[in-house]
């Protein structure tokens, strides 16, 4: 199929329902936790009934509407029922304060905003006289209480079942009207520093990003998607399109603390995470291990030794033989059926995206028989712009570019430079910012990269993330960061510094369920995070890991100091953004005092 049959993600949508009407589509689950099922054509008529009801409102083409929602089927069905009457869906995350929705809803001028229960329309309502262009607010979940101000979600469908009946030919032909340069979606980045800007992602870019997934052709319509990502990030969001123009079903539920229970439950061939995931889930795998008696935690680790000679051979390509398919075959029975077992049991790969994965993470993963394919790209970039498969794939990149990705390294820093369909038109009312970041249609990434001789992409780290110690020594903390992560299961965040210091140190979080582990068998179960952390013995494990860290790296990339933080980072404490992205700055700003005192003392010459 030619990648340009549909101009626009309405067009798509409208094709896969008509194409596939009895086809499964959707998994969700319903007010009881049961688990429902939503056809296409069921899907079809819901999208077509909220695109009704938006025209009715007197939404026109790029007209912005805003969904303030997690993730759950209704949010998929409005994000398409926005796009189907022209519009273009700005992202809202749900843990934003009622000033940073405020900011959003003003700098994108949104019209309509769907929220998500009670709770999100009493956070608006309280900063409403500030929304001058705010006209409705839809209601997903909850009573309207009377407010003439807030429509249901339901009242909006009926609207638009009604105004299809009276002009039943004006869905379709807004569709047609609607062309691959339109606006689509506003995302508004994460905000790591600065104020957070509109990225302008138009139709195109999600039919582009759509038809790459499907002629790389590892996903199917045999496949089945557990989706709990942030859709109000571009990476749930491009699975969002993927699915729809391969047909993928897929069940939706955003809910974190159900994540285990769902995999075992919904039984997916795929899923996407952030790498934060496979740290936690690393992290308890081991320590299941660890606390299992001696000859389980034999057998444990002589079955990954086992595992990691397979991955060696799968990764060149090679399946083991003779005496080794004999001992694999006996590592799966003793081990890693019982974490496949735990990941549902049909489970074909996962896919990393948003950070940086550890490669010792995906190799242990992959040692373990469940492989985890780590792509690449920025919201700017529509999400997947590289991307590893699973006949072709290289731990420690993020595999090669996708088809119509276009790609060079800058020649003075090796910055990654981007260009292609996919790519923002700009950032919204931001001229200056669109000109900085889009040069000669180049997007300018702000990551630093190399390629290898069969194409692979290496992110060495973010280009205002490298640390340059005042020997003018250049370290990637990010690299580090992610090796002891992969070394020691106690830590859950780390930060390198060192920018213009005359050494590196680390500020460390601990993981609170395999600190909490260790508390029990030392008798300390009672005591708090805070207490933990501040003991002699914790401080001496984590030194041997840091040394163990140390050992292979040059002097001045060595980590000379460190402080384990009463607390580990959170949304909700401002460390994270809504994507579990560290925000380096803020946690260096915060912890200003702890670093300066690594400093205050420091060697003369390192």
């Amino acid at each position: 199929m030619s990648s340009k049959q549909f101009q626009s993600v309405a067009a798509m949508i409208a094709h896969r329902v008509q194409a596939t009407p009895d086809v499964e589509a959707y998994y969700y689950p319903d007010t009881n936790d049961e688990w429902q099922t939503m056809l296409w054509k069921e899907a079809g008529v819901r999208i077509r009934s909220i695109a009704g009801g938006l025209r009715a409102l007197g939404i026109e083409i790029e007209d912005r509407c805003a969904i303030l929602c997690s993730t759950r089927v209704e949010w998929v069905l409005i994000d398409l029922g926005i796009n189907s009457s022209g519009g273009a869906t700005t992202t809202i995350y749900p843990s934003s304060t009622a000033e940073d929705c405020a900011f959003i809803i003003n700098d994108s001028g949104t019209r309509i905003l769907f929220a998500e229960d009670e709770a999100q329309v009493d956070k608006i309502m309280d900063v409403k006289d500030d929304l001058p262009n705010l006209e409705k607010i839809v209601l997903i979940d909850g009573r309207t209480r009377g407010n003439p101000f807030v429509l249901s979600l339901s009242d909006l469908e009926e609207l638009g079942t009604k105004r299809d009946q009276e002009n039943p030919k004006e869905y379709l032909q807004r569709v047609e009207a609607i062309t691959p340069q339109d606006l689509a979606t506003l995302i508004y980045t994460s905000g790591t520093t600065g104020t957070p800007k509109g990225v302008e992602l138009i139709q195109d870019c999600w039919i582009f990003e759509a038809e790459a997934m499907c002629n790389l052709g590892f996903l199917t319509p045999a496949d089945k998607q557990f989706l709990w990502l942030p859709l109000s990030h571009v990476f749930g969001k491009v699975l969002e399109v993927s699915s729809i123009r391969i047909g993928i079903p897929t069940a939706i539920d955003g809910r974190i603390d159900k994540i285990g229970e769902n995999l075992q439950l919904l039984q997916p061939t795929f899923v996407a995470a952030v790498p934060r995931i496979f740290e936690k889930l690393y992290n308890k795998i081991v320590s299941t291990a660890q606390e299992g008696s001696a000859i389980k935690y034999r057998i444990f680790k002589w079955g990954l030794e086992v595992g990691q000679e397979v991955s060696l051979l799968g990764q060149r390509g090679s399946e083991p033989k003779g005496l080794l398919r004999l001992k694999a075959a006996m590592a799966d029975l003793l081990v890693f059926s019982k974490i496949k077992e735990k990941l549902g049991g049909q489970l074909k790969f996962f896919i990393s995206g948003s950070a940086p994965l550890s490669p010792d993470i995906a190799s242990f993963f992959h040692a373990a028989g469940v492989l985890i394919l780590e792509g690449y790209g920025l919201t700017e970039s529509g999400a997947a712009s590289f991307v590893n498969s699973p006949n072709d794939f290289k731990f420690g990149t993020v595999g090669k570019r996708l088809p119509g990705v276009e790609y060079k390294l800058a020649a003075d820093d090796s910055e990654i430079l981007l260009k292609g369909r996919g790519i923002m038109r700009g950032y919204y009312n931001r001229p200056d910012a669109t000109d900085a970041a889009l040069v000669d249609g180049w997007l300018h990434t702000g990551d630093i990269g190399k390629v290898d001789a069969d194409g692979f992409l290496q992110i060495v780290d973010r280009k205002k993330d490298l640390i340059k110690t005042s020997g003018g020594k250049y370290v990637a903390p990010q690299k580090l960061e992610g090796k002891l992560k992969s070394l020691c299961p106690f830590v859950s965040q780390v930060i390198v510094h060192g920018d213009k210091r005359n050494f590196c140190s680390m500020l460390i979080t601990l993981d609170e369920e395999h600190l909490k582990n260790w508390a029990e068998k030392a008798g300390l179960s009672d005591a708090s995070y805070e207490t933990l952390c501040k003991k002699p013995e914790i401080k001496t494990i984590l030194q041997t890991y840091i040394d163990q860290l140390n050992q292979p790296l040059a002097s001045y990339e060595t980590i000379k100091k460190f402080a384990i933080l009463p607390q580990d980072f959170s949304i909700d404490t401002g460390e994270l953004t809504p994507s579990m992205k560290v925000k380096r700055k803020v946690v260096e700003q915060k912890y200003a005092e702890i670093l300066n005192k690594f400093y205050n003392s420091s060697l003369s010459t390192i």
